[in-house]
């Protein structure tokens, strides 16, 4: 879709200001990509385009230029803003300590037709969309249009704060067509007017800007709750910013500490207590307008937020519009779902084994993991169970091996777990050797004993770094960290492989100590220092 882009009456707003300034800003002669005009008391005035900045004249702004501007426009309300009628524009004061206004920001108020082609079909699809994006970025202009497409076929309320939406003004600007608009007196009962405009005006969607305080975010689950659709825009940038935000996280969900069972809590790879969502969300769709041509769609949030507080968090659709106005859409690879997939990464899985007597199992059971099956550098994936998983893919990362931690057993190519959980015989373990999966068994849930599972894994054990001296490695490297805090002055470590040379770094870093190689290949060694 072709966009049309109009400027909502530009000549109102250069009416309002003084003759000096007006001319500045005609001569600057950019005003389709004028974004706001800032005058500041005792300070140059300035006019913000979309790339730049430019200062309109050398003389300082005076008391008798800002009280010009204050006569000609509408009364500012309680958020020290003010609006010109029948316009979009925008102009915000600040204020002195007595609350005399020493400040204004400008800001020019355009409707564009066609923004929302790129999100149209999410927005008519009756689910309840929340819009995320840094200040300037279009949420508001984006509301708009919303409003205005969906009032051809519905009931729609405009619960307008700020008047941003609709214009200032008793009769609301063209820019939001058949939608009504219901203004608020003050900032702080902007919940009420939700609610009120439930009740009193039975509308099929409600469209809300900038919901920033908790009440309004209980007033939002209270509409959502009664089948009326909400649009609205939220402060924040992306859905880690919201979920954290414990004012508006209810609008997500919220989260809340939960204690696992031992069972749960193994399977995850976890301690008992972890966080949950704590309720339905209630928005059903969550988009991020990263740039102006550029969102990111979570269309599943409840997905989404359940997978981002488990650490696996699931990849946002992207939207983008090109410059010939093409919507291109990156939709997320699905994982694989068949086994079939999975056994193109292990090449001869590990044949299962037969339960065995209480007596014969000690012998039977590996003291440490099977000889590695797979070639080096190909991607597996790994099911933890009772292994922490953030263990997993710190060491893999640390040896520099592609193992991806998977959170289904479905999707694995191989299983890792605890040499207690094998021996009782836990039924998700047993299920996966009766699917021919391989079975990789700890001794214990240790940094060192997850390295040597990788390390096997990877057959990197013998041609890297020998299993067996790594945990001399360790045990050196902390004899060497605790001499130099009794008092060394330095320490040099005997040479070493890349691999035990980043183990060494990494113990002195966590000692808050400072570590350095020297020398050469294969004579390279680390010294282990105070700043």
């Amino acid at each position: 879709m072709t966009q049309h882009r109009i400027t909502d009456d530009l000549e109102a707003l250069l009416e309002v200001l003084p003759a000096n300034i007006r001319h500045a800003v005609e001569k600057a002669n950019n005003s389709e990509k004028l974004l706001e005009i800032v005058i500041d008391l005792g300070r140059v005035p300035t006019a913000r385009f979309v790339e730049n900045e430019l200062t309109l004249l050398e003389k300082e702004i005076s008391r008798t230029d800002i009280d010009h501007i204050t006569e000609r426009i509408g009364k500012f309300d309680a958020d020290n803003r003010a609006g010109m009628e029948r316009t979009l524009h925008r102009i915000s004061a600040i204020r002195n300590r007595l609350g005399a206004i020493v400040g204004l920001t400008c800001r020019v108020g355009r409707a564009v037709y066609g923004t929302v082609d790129i999100i149209q079909d999410i927005i008519e699809s009756g689910k309840s969309v929340l819009i995320l994006g840094r200040p300037g970025v279009g949420k508001t202009t984006l509301l708009r249009e919303a409003a205005r497409i969906l009032a051809e076929n519905k009931r729609v309320v405009i619960v307008d704060t700020s008047n941003e939406i609709g214009g200032d003004g008793d009769v609301p600007h063209p820019a939001v067509g058949r939608a009504r608009r219901m203004q608020v007196s003050q900032p702080m009962l902007q919940h009420e007017v939700m609610i009120e405009a439930v009740e009193n005006h039975n509308p099929e969607v409600i469209v809300i800007d900038e919901i920033g305080r908790e009440l309004e975010a209980q007033a939002a689950r209270t509409i959502a709750e009664r089948g009326v659709q909400l649009i609205g825009t939220a402060h924040g940038q992306t859905l880690d910013n919201l979920l954290l935000n414990p004012t508006l996280s209810d609008l997500i969900g919220g989260i809340e500490a939960v204690t696992l069972s031992d069972e749960e809590a193994r399977r995850r790879g976890t301690q008992k207590t972890v966080l949950e969502r704590r309720s339905p969300p209630t928005f059903d769709v969550v988009i991020e307008i990263q740039t102006r041509d550029r969102f990111a769609v979570h269309l599943d949030i409840s997905a989404s937020v359940d997978s981002l507080l488990r650490g696996a968090p699931l990849p946002p659709e992207v939207r983008t519009r090109d410059a010939e106005g093409k919507i291109v859409i990156e939709k997320t690879a699905p994982a694989p779902k068949s086994k079939m997939e999975a056994r193109e990464v292990v090449k001869a899985p590990r044949r299962g084994r037969q339960p065995v007597p209480a007596s014969e199992e000690q012998s039977s059971l590996p003291n440490q993991t099977p000889a590695v099956l797979t070639s080096p550098l190909q991607t597996v994936r790994v099911f933890a169970y009772g292994v922490a998983r953030n263990r997993l893919s710190q060491a893999a990362k640390r040896l520099g091996v592609p193992a991806v931690v998977v959170t289904d057993v479905e999707q694995a190519d191989a299983l890792v777990t605890l040499r207690t959980y094998y021996r009782n015989r836990e039924q998700t373990v047993m299920d996966a050797e009766h699917r021919g999966l391989p079975i990789y068994v700890l001794r214990a849930n240790t940094v060192a004993q997850v390295e040597q599972f990788l390390g096997d894994l990877y057959n990197i054990s013998e041609q890297q770094h020998p299993r067996d001296s790594m945990d001399s490695v360790r045990e050196e490297t902390q004899q060497a960290i605790s001499a130099v805090l009794n008092g060394e002055r330095w320490v040099d470590l005997p040479p070493g492989t890349s691999l035990v040379r980043r183990l060494q770094h990494e113990l002195a870093r966590n000692a808050e100590l400072v570590s350095h190689s020297y020398g050469k290949e294969p004579r390279r060694h680390v010294r282990i220092f105070r700043e």
